[in-house]
């Protein structure tokens, strides 16, 4: 087991160039709240932009939009419906992020079979929430894209087949050498473990708790890892999706101090200020 210390969080959160623009700090697409889960691509898009995204197109229920834009005016949008657009974004995109409050029905898998086709090698899917259920139901063959899994313990179970109870880190190390070579699988749970296929050591959280367990806060951490996986180039993918798992849960310890439970949308809201405060570190 591998420890997140200081040293990899200043390796990964640096002070940004001032010749940089926002094109240097990732292209996102985010795919998902359809009917009636609007609330979780809001979220997940405030948590991209907050950790610092450069650009944020957001595709999902033609309805959702307005709520989109009265909480997260910086994010652009469009209807799920527009096929053309959907094209033409899944063409842009550098990261995509598919899956929060995404419906498991027929909708929702013509989606998933949509975006595993579109996407090229060079592009970084993160799949999540409702694109889980409907990839582990369908057993849809990978996208040849960079993968990132993030499920929860039963979401686990379904797309590994390992009974929750038994999903320990010698199974789960078992169950990852049939995934594609380089897929980055975020196991969350108790205690959150960070692995990715062809390494045969893991990261695992030493921060969050019970005071987590509420609805919104993988969609939080979908946004957050989706917003860390656009910049930070000089570090390893695998090193920015562990450093975004991490502050998720640290953000989350430091509120519940005076909080009995935390909210996702708090923890995006302190993000930016926590990031700043790690890149200023690196300097000192």
């Amino acid at each position: 087991m591998k420890v997140i210390d200081q040293d990899l969080l200043e390796k990964v959160i640096i002070e940004r160039s001032r010749t940089s623009h926002k094109g240097d700090y990732g292209r996102l697409l985010l795919l998902g709240g359809t009917y009636p889960y609007g609330g979780a691509i809001i979220m997940a898009a405030l948590a991209a932009v907050k950790s610092g995204a450069g650009l944020v197109t957001v595709g999902t229920d033609r309805k959702n939009i307005t709520a989109l834009h009265s909480h997260l005016p910086e994010a652009m949008a469009f209807s799920l419906q527009d096929q053309q657009l959907l094209k033409e974004q899944l063409e842009k995109a550098e990261v995509v992020l598919l899956g929060p409050g995404l419906g498991d029905d027929a909708f929702g898998e013509d989606l998933v079979k949509e975006v595993s086709t579109s996407l090229r090698q060079n592009q970084i899917l993160i799949v999540d929430g409702g694109a889980l259920a409907i990839l582990a139901r369908t057993r849809l063959s990978f996208p040849s894209s960079q993968l990132i899994l993030t499920p929860h313990q039963k979401e686990w179970e379904k797309l590994s087949g390992i009974a929750i109870e038994k999903q320990k880190e010698a199974a789960t190390a078992s169950a990852l050498t049939s995934f594609p070579q380089g897929t980055i699988l975020v196991e969350k749970g108790p205690a959150t473990r960070i692995w990715q296929v062809g390494q045969s050591d893991y990261y695992q959280l030493q921060v969050g708790g019970p005071y987590q367990a509420t609805g919104g806060m993988g969609d939080t951490l979908a946004g957050m890892i989706a917003g860390f996986a656009g910049q930070f180039r000089q570090a390893s993918l695998y090193e920015r999706v562990t450093v975004a798992t991490h502050l998720h849960s640290e953000i989350a310890q430091e509120l519940a101090q005076e909080h009995y439970v935390v909210l996702p949308t708090e923890i995006s809201n302190c993000l930016p200020k926590l990031m700043n405060k790690i890149s200023q570190k690196r300097l000192g």
